[in-house]
């Protein structure tokens, strides 16, 4: 069994709440009364670019809210989206136990707007957990393309076999999967420490 030397995780639905998946936009819609399919349509053609950093969240609120008058103010939308994110307080307390023992590289690979992402670590103290953010922000690629999966292997000097990424989405596994990367579908603490466990993970 090849030795595991580097964990990369994915944040949104593994160890945290998405930060503004189709359930965050929901509430948001509802909460702001805002007309569901234009919303929807808006954000759809502006997604890629604002979460590979090409965009700031202002220049999104510009073109999916803030494109004509509203009652409420673009603080009160901000203040709004960002305490969305939530933890998942065991799955992110187990990584944090992974990281203390020094053993592995700890690592992310996701998909997330600059604003939000920088909030998330900030405020969920992530940089205690990992070395590497490799987020779609930071470097203009998202899963699952795979120069995003390569480039966490390049900046890290990790082969794919010694490496394992865990995610709650099956086709952004596909691609790790592909490049020669073990995989763990995210679905409860239990069973990541029991998947982890079978590659020789333990804390």
């Amino acid at each position: 069994m090849p030795q595991i030397t580097a964990i990369f995780w994915d944040l949104g639905g593994v160890l945290l709440s998405n930060a503004w998946d189709h359930a965050q936009r929901a509430q948001a819609v509802a909460r702001f009364q805002l007309d569901e399919i234009e919303f929807r349509d808006r954000h759809d053609m502006l997604v890629s670019s604002f979460e590979r950093g090409k965009i700031t969240l202002d220049d999104y609120l510009d073109r999916t809210v803030f494109y004509r008058p509203r009652p409420f103010s673009r603080e009160a939308f901000r203040d709004f989206m960002f305490p969305l994110s939530q933890p998942k307080s065991d799955a992110l307390e187990f990584a944090r136990a992974l990281s203390k023992t020094g053993k592995r590289l700890m690592g992310t690979i996701n998909n997330e707007s600059r604003e939000l992402n920088q909030y998330r670590i900030e405020t969920f103290n992530l940089r205690e957990i990992f070395s590497l953010f490799v987020s779609s922000c930071f470097v203009g690629m998202r899963k699952p393309e795979e120069g995003i999966y390569q480039l966490a292997l390049m900046l890290t000097q990790v082969r794919p076999e010694n490496s394992c990424f865990v995610d709650d989405r099956d086709l952004n596994l596909e691609t790790a999967r592909r490049l020669g990367m073990n995989t763990i579908r995210m679905e409860n603490v239990t069973q990541l420490r029991q998947e982890l466990q079978r590659l020789g993970v333990t804390t």
